[in-house]
């Protein structure tokens, strides 16, 4: 959410902003608003004060004995009384709207963030890795001969309808040991700690990181009124929510292996194939909370975290820096990572990693007290995906695939497959 005060004083800045991600001027509304809210609390406050003095004037009246001074005072009063609860309330509904519209504003892009519309106005940083040149048609990853048995979409049709799959024998395992080779690097080599979290959650915490009340289409809410989660990073993020922490706790960095949930709205006839889309998948989130001036360190960081994962399965990829027309709501900037997918001929995403400022703060009203003393300050936060599991199978599978229909698997999964180091083309890990 978005500082009142800093709109006021630099709206011009504010919808500059909010131009780099092509969106309209938004400060002529907020301003708006926030200035008829404001005026009903400087009226209700001097329609509170007119009622003390009115009171403190009644009294002495009745002390001296002017009845009909008094019976005016107190009528004055009671008039007082009744137009400072009209103003409050009046106020408070102003402040309500005013709220529910900030909760409505994406967050502001870096100076840094690119200008553009979409996709292909993102800048690419780097690559890694060159795709391998083979000498047979190159598939896509359920068509390979071996992923196949183990790969099951009309199963899944039957169990929930489009957008499922059902995983068994070698490719669940492959997909099991990917995970957990995710969660050991994070959290043996990078430093973060291990977390399980639920996968239902209040409705505060959805709106703490941004996912309501604009997205709730994206995900699924149950009868009772939990939502799924679409990403452990609404867990992980709200762990600090409305907490005051001490900065010498900072950073904090979490990491989670947890399913994931989205209705996938709006994206009806787009990799509709194979498993690049699902309603239900896993993936190794990691989030970080830091204070006021690392945030961008800690996204080059954390951008290194995600990267070190393609890397170690020798997965070619390239990083991109998103335009201002691409970036997520709550992001002030993004880096995605895209594996290079030869059953496509492409570069498909695989992580975001992205700096949100003290955006979901605000929302959550997270703060650490600096280690100086003062006041508290709103954290920062980040997130990423270190990596998509499903997409991460995906691009192993590919990528390994030989033109017998088995698959070569990276060496990194070999202790997590029992030694086993492919994928036959009877489906069997050999």
């Amino acid at each position: 959410m978005h500082d009142i005060r800093a709109i006021r004083e630099n709206p011009a800045a504010f919808d500059a902003a909010l131009g780099l991600r092509n969106l309209p001027p938004a400060s002529p509304e907020i301003l708006s608003l926030d200035a008829d809210r404001r005026s009903r609390i400087a009226a209700a406050e001097a329609a509170q004060a007119e009622q003390n003095k009115a009171s403190k004037e009644a009294g002495a009246a009745r002390g001296r004995g002017d009845e009909a001074e008094f019976q005016r005072l107190r009528n004055l009063v009671t008039a007082k009384k009744d137009e400072t609860a009209r103003l409050q309330a009046e106020a408070s509904a102003l402040d309500a709207k005013l709220r529910e519209l900030l909760l409505t504003i994406p967050n502001l892009p870096l100076d840094s963030v690119p200008p553009g519309k979409d996709e292909d106005d993102n800048v690419e940083i780097r690559r890694w890795g060159e795709p391998r040149t083979l000498d047979f048609t190159p598939r896509e990853h359920f068509e390979i001969e071996g992923v196949k048995p183990g790969m099951d979409f009309e199963t899944a049709a039957k169990l929930a309808g489009s957008r499922f799959v059902v995983l068994s024998g070698g490719v669940a395992r492959i997909h099991r040991a990917l995970a957990q080779f995710m969660l050991d690097l994070h959290g043996n080599e990078h430093g973060l700690t291990e977390t399980w979290t639920p996968v239902l959650v209040l409705s505060e915490m959805m709106e703490g990181t941004g996912q309501l009340p604009k997205f709730g289409e994206d995900s699924y809410q149950t009868r009772e009124g939990w939502w799924l989660i679409p990403t452990a990073e609404v867990t992980l993020t709200n762990i600090v929510n409305n907490e005051v922490i001490d900065h010498s706790s900072l950073p904090r960095r979490y990491v989670a292996h947890s399913q994931c949930f989205r209705s996938e709205a709006g994206s009806a006839g787009r990799d509709t194939a194979g498993m690049l889309r699902q309603h239900q998948f896993e993936k190794v989130e990691m989030v970080s909370i830091t204070d006021a001036g690392s945030g961008p360190a800690e996204h080059a960081r954390m951008t290194r975290c995600a990267e070190a994962v393609l890397e170690r399965l020798g997965l070619p990829y390239r990083t991109i820096v998103l335009c201002g027309g691409d970036m997520g709501f709550g992001a002030r900037i993004t880096h995605d990572l895209e594996v290079w997918l030869p059953g496509q001929n492409r570069y498909r995403e695989i992580s975001s990693v992205s700096y949100c400022g003290d955006f979901q703060a605000r929302r959550m009203n997270a703060r650490y007290r600096p280690a100086n003393g003062g006041k508290p300050e709103f954290v920062h936060t980040l997130n990423g995906s270190g990596l998509a599991v499903g997409r991460t199978l995906i691009a192993v599978l590919e990528n390994g695939q030989q033109a017998d229909g088995s698959v070569v698997l990276p060496e990194v999964l070999h202790p997590y497959l029992g030694g086993k180091t492919r994928l036959g083309a009877d489906g069997q890990l050999i």
